[in-house]
């Protein structure tokens, strides 16, 4: 996360496609006490599909996000709606057995008809169709592996088929393919959920960000100008703030970019991603009166991040060499947990917790993830029983899956600690315009912006979540927790979690 100027900054607007063209929402901000059954942390897909379920089995919810609705990792999707999930099933079957690999793959399914059925019912506008997705393979490995993959998913009753047929413009080898599968403009849809759940006893609040969980009877949920008292509580933050449930620990921060260009030609009725490497993930959608090709990749661990403009950059390559793409608009990134054995994490927060739920760990497929997620916690708020909550628990035990990565990935963790700890101090006069640095100041960590006018701004460079050294991200112009994914703005304000806490002002070095 070095400092890059303006001149090296690549292509297109800083800012998703999704959060470009929808229109903005206006709930209130929480002010004062309120009392419902139940309190949602987070306006992403998890939250406002659980609240709407809440809400239609007769309860009264209050999702609160600190935001707006949808502007988090779920605004910067690519708006897949599927149950493929690249070649996830092989590495499900292998570490915890066909059935339960059979169950992710059904709850993934399920999760699609939910969502058109959500759009229908409600009547959304959010270009929601129906497309086939693939899995695509360029070299002989990969097609070897999208031939396992293919054939394990039709066994395990998922709508699987291979393929030598798969429309690129580019040569493949073949593709496995999953019909009946569905693309969405995010934003819309989970704006069109939050006017669903707010009314009748119900509320959505913006700009409200918790402080702080009490588990009891009642839950309390603690914001800066009010607080909700509610039999139960689910934080469905990507990430959950605070140390409870240690799903900093079991789980990894994972940044992918994305980049947007014009085209002329309708939007394909189909969705890739590669099984080769590097990666790349591809769609058409429309958006604002034009039609776009998405192009998607160049993941990492948040420890390992690079040069963040030089991603954009190959993306972009990709989409005008191989995808005929000519002006990129826009360009964004999104980062999700990985959870240690593959499985998302939904229930109770930790062992010990009565009335506190979690949603966390989605591995970058949350449209879907997160839906089915968010119909686990509606049954078992609402006394159902869900055929899928045990492969999801938050609080299982898979130490063979897991206990290989736990060390390997928390190892990574302590080296950034230990990077942000040692660098050494850039000069303050190397700043230019556009840029940001660490700068070591009275013996202390200071993150250092300078804008595009020349004025500086000085913030501790200490995340507050759990104390690692943030780094400069010169292509989203933010700072970011190598550690555990926290983002700030150069203002210090957080972006996005696991920290709650803005980076208090600095003095200027």
């Amino acid at each position: 996360m070095n400092a890059a100027s303006n001149s090296e900054r690549p292509e297109g607007e800083p800012v998703s496609l999704w959060v470009a063209t929808a229109g903005s929402t206006d709930f209130p901000v929480l002010d004062g006490d309120i009392d419902v059954d139940v309190a949602v942390i987070g306006g992403g897909i998890a939250g406002l599909t659980a609240a709407l379920g809440l809400k239609r089995a007769g309860h009264t919810v209050a999702v609160i996000e600190a935001a707006r609705v949808g502007t988090g990792v779920t605004g910067h999707t690519t708006g897949k709606v599927t149950s493929l999930h690249r070649l996830t099933y092989t590495g499900l079957a292998r570490n915890h057995g066909n059935n339960n690999a059979r169950t992710y793959g059904q709850a993934n399914q399920d999760a699609i008809e939910h969502v058109a059925q959500i759009v229908a019912q409600e009547g959304i506008d959010c270009d929601f169709r129906r497309v086939a997705n693939y899995t695509y393979a360029e070299s002989d490995d990969a097609l070897e592996r999208v031939r396992a993959e293919a054939a394990l998913t039709a066994r395990l009753g998922l709508p699987a088929a291979f393929t030598t047929e798969v429309p690129l413009p580019f040569p493949v080898k073949g593709a496995v393919r999953f019909d009946g599968q569905g693309q969405i403009h995010a934003l819309k849809y989970v704006q069109g959920l939050a006017r669903a759940v707010n009314g009748e006893g119900s509320f959505v609040f913006e700009g409200t960000r918790a402080q702080r969980v009490r588990d009891g009877s009642p839950g309390v949920v603690d914001t800066e100008r009010g607080t909700v008292r509610a039999r139960d509580i689910i934080v469905a933050t990507n990430v959950p703030f605070g140390g409870q449930g240690l799903f900093y620990l079991r789980s990894h921060p994972h940044r992918s970019y994305i980049v947007a260009g014009r085209v002329d030609t309708p939007p394909m009725d189909a969705t890739f991603i590669s099984a080769d490497e590097p990666m790349r993930s591809i769609l058409t959608v429309s958006g604002g009166g034009s039609s776009y090709v998405l192009s998607g990749g160049e993941g990492h661990r948040m420890s390992e991040s690079g040069d963040t403009a030089g991603r954009y950059r190959r993306l972009a390559a990709f989409a005008h060499d191989r995808l005929g793409v000519g002006e990129i608009a826009y360009r964004w990134s999104t980062q999700d947990g990985i959870p240690l054995d593959g499985l998302p994490y939904v229930g109770l927060m930790s062992p010990t917790s009565k009335h506190v739920y979690v949603i966390t760990g989605l591995r970058k497929w949350g449209l879907t993830n997160g839906t089915a997620a968010a119909l686990i916690l509606t049954d078992t708020l609402t006394g159902r029983e869900n055929r899928w909550a045990s492969v999801f628990n938050s609080n299982r035990l898979t130490p063979v899956a897991s206990a290989g990565r736990f060390i390997r990935e928390n190892l990574k963790t302590m080296s950034a600690v230990l990077a942000g700890k040692l660098s050494g101090p850039p000069s303050p006069a190397a700043l230019a315009p556009g840029e940001g640095a660490v700068i070591k100041a009275g013996g202390k960590s200071t993150a250092v912006y300078k804008d595009d006018d020349g004025q500086v701004h000085a913030v501790s460079a200490v995340c507050t979540h759990l104390g690692c050294t943030v780094g400069f991200n010169s292509a989203d112009v933010t700072w970011d927790c190598p550690c555990h994914g926290s983002r700030y703005a150069t203002d210090g304000t957080v972006i996005q979690g696991p920290a709650s806490k803005n980076l208090p002002p600095a003095p200027q070095p």
